[in-house]
């Protein structure tokens, strides 16, 4: 039966996922939504049941396996650019809400110092799983989604680590009435959490520098570590395994000459696998007589939660800064709680229970209501209160080109140098670095990652092209943004004739393979590129119309057509086969010209006003 239930788990995780990336909203949801109909609804999974004793060990190491992925990103070079205002939210403001938190748990709800002080430290987390769907529909300005993308990102680890620590602090508090041995226990356990992490993080480094451990192990090596860093720490030191699991994952992020990509890519997979059971499990688990213990004071907490402990953290934290209130109104009303909130506060809500400490059976069921009414609340309302404040961004208009190589790195400087913004990406680090000497923005990794989603401008995103020699990478960023964006955006260019023909099975790629014409692929183009072509800008104009510029360049390959449209926003048309209408008076083209054409002789009276932009 445990392997039909497990099965049955898949399924239902895989189906909430579906759902969530059909109706593009944070997957927290539907998989709570799943869980709470299995478990209390129907009756039809008791977690409890079917693993038994090994449940509460499958919980831990989910959450270590977890709380290791976030902190793989926090690197502290990245802390010194992202503003006083997020350092500022990951500190004062993260403390102050917990404060804030735990004394309206322990006043208002009536619970156990112990238990209130947990739920506020654990309480301040929201992270880029929940935070990152809902800027990416919401579109707020640069600033305010710059802010509240970092602060997921960063506070994911910082805000884990805190709660781990004030956990600790209260339990070895309700073990021994003497401050001295208190704060021994404390130092003992910190020490020993640090001292595992440290040195697992620098073993790690150790096995990859020297090539002890071969690359295809790199992935399951680290795993293994991660698990016995957990089960060590915690042997030696009750509840020091989350910590060290946390630090070790912050002490590989930030060794710069570890290659992690692969590793930090697989933990993304399994976390998402371990995320989507877990929130099912621990959902399942909830049962309808506890939530019904939480009484009417519940709704006050809420409140509390909504209107007072955010608004006073944003207003510690944007002291003396310069954003406007209407910015600061909506980092106060956006700070959805998820998966770390859920999987911590889970274990400690396990280890408090078996201590015999009051209230404890209440962690979950309180820290549960408040993922569910933030999450659903603030996604419902963030587009609306975005448009009433005036803080969403103006209509999308950043250029993702899928590939860095030569070729890419040349129409990316044609389309900057005509004011169009451009972000590359590319899975190869060389590609990315001459990019970056030329100026242009490039994310080292593949796009359709749950790390990009992080870092890449996501809200600002409006089209799409895939100009990477290898087909897999331009096929897979097609299937991922054609979703996210209208599949009008979204295109690719066919690597060769002879490629386009053998790859029939994929009627829905080759039906994106129309960027440029149909006599356009990244053969022809990069070998112009080779042979000293460029990228160049013409101007059509009375004096010299669409029909005069085809004239001219027989051997050019158009590229764009950069339109004013009547609210004079620059809109970027990419040619096509099936274009709607060809070039008028007064917009430009962007082509590819061919060496020969590096200087255009047109008679007097049909010179093009041109602007050039040479091959970097």
């Amino acid at each position: 039966m445990t392997a039909i239930y497990i099965a049955g788990i898949a399924l239902c995780s895989v189906m909430a996922q579906w759902l969530a990336w059909t109706v593009k909203v944070p997957a927290i949801l539907f998989l709570l939504i799943t869980g709470l109909l299995l478990g209390p609804v129907f009756s039809v999974l008791d977690p409890d049941a079917v693993f038994g004793d090994l449940l509460f060990p499958l919980i831990s190491l989910s959450v270590a396996v977890i709380l290791f992925e976030g902190s793989l990103t926090l690197h502290f070079k990245e802390l010194k650019g992202i503003g006083k205002v997020v350092r500022n939210l990951c500190s004062i403001g993260m403390v102050a809400t917990a404060i804030i938190l735990g004394l309206s748990c322990y006043w208002l709800l009536g619970l156990d110092w112990r238990v209130a002080a947990v739920i506020g430290a654990v309480l301040v987390v929201t992270g880029p799983t929940v935070t990152a769907p809902l800027l990416n529909a919401m579109r707020p300005t640069k600033e305010i989604d710059r802010i509240l993308r970092w602060e997921g990102i960063v506070i994911d680890p910082i805000g884990a680590l805190f709660a781990v620590l004030v956990f600790e602090a209260v339990m070895l508090a309700g073990k021994s009435g003497v401050l001295s041995h208190t704060l021994f226990a404390l130092f003992k356990t910190v020490g020993v959490g640090l001292s595992i992490g440290i040195l697992a993080g620098y073993i790690t480094g150790v096995l990859i520098r020297r090539e002890w451990l071969p690359y295809e192990l790199h992935k399951f090596g680290v795993l293994a570590l991660v698990l016995v860093s957990f089960t060590v720490s915690n042997a030696i030191s009750h509840e020091s395994g989350l910590l060290a699991v946390t630090v070790f994952g912050i002490y590989l992020a930030n060794q710069d000459d570890l290659e992690l990509d692969s590793i930090l890519e697989f933990k993304e997979d399994l976390s998402q696998i371990l995320i989507s059971t877990l929130f099912i499990l621990l959902a399942a688990r909830l049962k309808l007589p506890d939530l019904m213990l939480l009484g009417p004071a519940v709704i006050v907490f809420l409140l509390i939660v909504l209107f007072v402990a955010r608004p006073v953290c944003i207003a510690l934290s944007t002291y003396n800064s310069e954003l406007p209130w209407r910015a600061r109104a909506i980092l106060a009303w956006i700070a959805p709680r998820g998966i770390v909130a859920a999987a911590v506060g889970s274990v400690f809500a396990l280890s408090m229970t078996k201590a015999g400490i009051a209230d404890a059976q209440k962690i979950v069921p309180i820290i549960f209501t408040v993922i569910i009414v933030t999450v659903v609340l603030q996604s419902l309302t963030a587009i609306p209160v975005a448009k009433l404040l005036k803080m969403r961004q103006p209509k999308p208009s950043t250029v993702l080109i899928i590939g860095a190589n030569h070729l890419a790195r040349a129409i990316a400087k044609g389309l900057q140098d005509q004011k169009i913004d451009v972000y590359l990406s590319d899975p190869a680090w060389e590609n990315c670095r001459m990019a970056r000497m030329d100026g242009l923005a490039c994310y080292y990794g593949n796009p359709q990652s749950e790390h990009a989603e992080r870092y890449l401008p996501m809200s600002s995103l409006k089209t799409v092209l895939g100009l990477s020699p290898n087909r897999h990478h331009n096929a897979l960023g097609v299937q991922y943004f054609s979703h996210m964006l209208e599949e009008k955006n979204v295109y690719s260019l066919k690597s060769s004739d002879i490629h386009a023909k053998a790859n029939k099975d994929s009627a829905t790629f080759l039906s994106r393979q129309i960027l440029f014409g149909d006599n356009a692929s990244y053969a022809r183009l990069s070998s112009m590129i080779a042979k000293g072509g460029k990228v160049s800008a013409t101007k059509i104009a009375e004096a010299f119309s669409w029909q005069d510029y085809l004239e001219v360049n027989k051997d050019a390959v158009p590229l764009f057509i950069l339109q004013i449209d009547d609210e004079e926003d620059t809109q970027l048309i990419p040619f096509t086969p099936n274009m709607e209408r060809p070039p008028n008076t007064g917009d430009m083209i962007v082509a590819m010209q061919p060496p020969k054409m590096s200087i255009l002789k047109e008679p007097a009276s049909k010179t093009p006003v041109s602007s050039e932009s040479e091959k970097s």
